[in-house]
């Protein structure tokens, strides 16, 4: 028989063990709500100034750097601190979801500071956070039983669409549309009382942007590319004037008020943001990012990037460090007044001594500024303005409204300008389509795509040129062995007058100027139009008549183009 002292020591030792095995596990829970409890105060924190920076205008570039530096901080904190207490902050109820949203914030974040100064590294590493989110599938769990899930999930989608679209990342364009498609189909499925008319017209609007930036118009990047297009240390050197300027930045403006675009972006401030930025040469892009990795793949995971926010190594991977910056752009839709004057003050404020403000207008209305109003303390002013579908109206009333009218009433630097015909020509392809919702500028298609623009004015469809590949790079070679002859007369003519003088070695307006001769050439010599001024692009300052469409080489180029591609009848050569 067990001696009863035996059994209450051995039921002490028994209950002690459990004791302690108790208070280890309040420790543990106690210690997982500190935890806790100062997570979700880094959360609140990181809220709150995400909410501050969210609303911040773009335009307003070194007045808001310290508020950004202020919010990644705290994001950066954030990140560590989830990531170096995953699992326990996991015990104490952290959901997947909300390790997702934070990515897509900082992803977000980004993505505004790329918009802010048009560095090609944040949209690298906004694209980065936004694809770890995509590929871990944070917000798959509760999707169809929560609503505000799924629309964290929808507005994830449309932003990293954007993101894609911008890059150039077309493979993944695709795969996120088709995406978002099916995800909207399953969840009206799921809560059918919600109507989810605002994402059938995302939906929408994303078909239609494609529809109409084909791969076809992308054959040939529209950034400028070094390996493409003219080595900018290389360019003629202009020697009679002393006053050399470079693009800084420029305003991109659409007042098509039923312009196919995508969230804000219009379709002609899509390819006009794309053609004033470099093409990154590294092994992303020349691959058009197929089978390259993501170095960063352990986001959300412990490793050795671990509370790393900043993606050096990707970002070095597909940029050249010895591009110059991107010139900064504002991208404006349909903006008041009042506000793009505020835009355009700031910007003139901001603009260095040797800077060059771009300003690009596309619009099919009357919009009406008064020249008075467009006083510029800028060094330079260059203005690129569409106006093919109605006018616009800049410029004073003794002038009939028209912008050449700036000219003679800016006051400080003087204005080039390179104004779009008041009426654009409906090609094979687009004649059908509606005029009131129009598919992209003719004129800003030239600037950005010049012989892509001139195949379409022709009449081939994109499948028609697939099949022409050899002949579409002899037609490639002739026109840029034209282009490179126009900028090299431009540079040694002392007759060009000095405001474009003055820019002709900033590689991003002479390749628009470039190319304004030869869509000039093209559309002066199109039989369909010819001797029709209202088909006519115009600029001012006028250029020297060396490069009007009659001289021997306008003439000589387009015959050759136009024999290769057999429309040389198309033509009054």
């Amino acid at each position: 028989m067990v001696d009863q002292y035996t059994c209450d020591a051995k039921l002490w030792r028994v209950s002690r063990s459990n004791l302690k095995k108790e208070m280890s596990q309040d420790a543990a829970a106690t210690a997982n709500l500190q935890l806790s409890e100062v997570y979700w105060s880094l959360v609140a924190k990181a809220d709150k100034k995400f909410s501050k920076i969210r609303d911040l205008p773009y335009y307003e570039h070194h007045r808001y750097d310290t508020h950004f530096h202020k919010v990644f901080k705290v994001y950066t904190k954030l990140w560590k601190f989830q990531q170096e207490n995953r699992q326990k902050l996991v015990e104490s109820g952290l959901k997947r979801w909300e390790i997702g949203d934070i990515a897509s914030r900082i992803g977000q974040l980004y993505f505004g500071q790329y918009m802010r100064t048009s560095q090609a590294s944040y949209l690298s590493e906004a694209y980065i956070f936004y694809e770890a989110v995509l590929t871990r599938e944070y917000f798959k769990d509760g999707l169809f039983q929560d609503l505000n899930l799924a629309n964290k999930q929808l507005r994830f989608l449309a932003r990293f669409l954007t993101v894609c679209l911008v890059l150039n990342r077309r493979e993944m364009v695709y795969q996120l549309v088709n995406q978002l498609k099916m995800l909207v189909s399953e969840i009206k499925r799921a809560f059918q009382d919600t109507d989810f008319k605002e994402w059938k017209r995302v939906i929408r609007d994303i078909t239609k942007f494609l529809k109409v930036d084909t791969a076809f118009m992308n054959m040939r990047p529209l950034r400028y590319s070094i390996v493409l297009d003219h080595d900018p240390d290389n360019l003629p050197h202009v020697s009679f004037i002393k006053r050399k300027l470079r693009l800084r930045d420029a305003i991109l403006c659409s007042y098509h008020p039923n312009e196919v675009k995508f969230s804000e972006l219009t379709i002609d401030n899509f390819r006009m943001l794309q053609c004033l930025e470099w093409e990154p040469s590294g092994s992303f892009y020349q691959s058009n990012g197929n089978g390259i990795s993501n170095p960063w793949s352990n986001i959300g995971q412990s490793g050795p990037h671990q509370g790393s926010i900043r993606v050096n190594y990707y970002s070095q991977e597909i940029s050249d460090p010895t591009l110059p910056p991107n010139p900064r752009k504002a991208v404006l839709y349909s903006p008041s007044t009042t506000h793009f004057i505020a835009v355009l003050a700031t910007l003139c404020e901001e603009l260095p001594a040797d800077g060059v403000l771009l300003i690009y207008l596309s619009a099919s209305g009357a919009s009406n500024y008064g020249a008075d109003n467009i006083q510029t303390n800028m060094t330079q002013s260059d203005a690129v303005c569409d106006n093919s579908l109605g006018g616009l109206n800049i410029g004073s009333h003794g002038n009939g409204g028209t912008i050449l009218g700036i000219n003679k009433g800016e006051k400080g630097e003087p204005i080039a300008i390179l104004l779009s015909p008041t009426s654009s020509y409906p090609t094979p392809h687009n004649n059908t389509i509606d005029p009131r919702i129009p598919n992209g500028s003719q004129f800003t298609s030239f600037l950005t795509s010049p012989l892509q623009s001139l195949i379409i004015l022709l009449g081939f469809s994109s499948s028609d040129i697939q099949i022409q590949m050899e002949n579409l790079n002899k037609a490639q070679n002739i026109l840029s062995s034209c282009l490179d002859k126009w900028g090299e007369m431009l540079a040694s003519l002392d007759t060009i007058h000095p405001v474009w003088a003055q820019v002709l070695e900033d590689p991003f307006i002479r390749r628009l100027l470039l190319r304004f001769i030869f869509c000039r050439a093209i559309l002066s010599l199109y039989a369909p139009i010819s001797g029709k001024k209202e088909y006519v692009p115009e600029c001012s300052p006028p250029l020297p008549n060396a490069f009007l469409p009659t001289t021997p080489l306008s003439i000589e180029t387009i015959s050759q183009i136009a024999d290769i591609f057999g429309a040389t009848t198309m033509f009054n050569i």
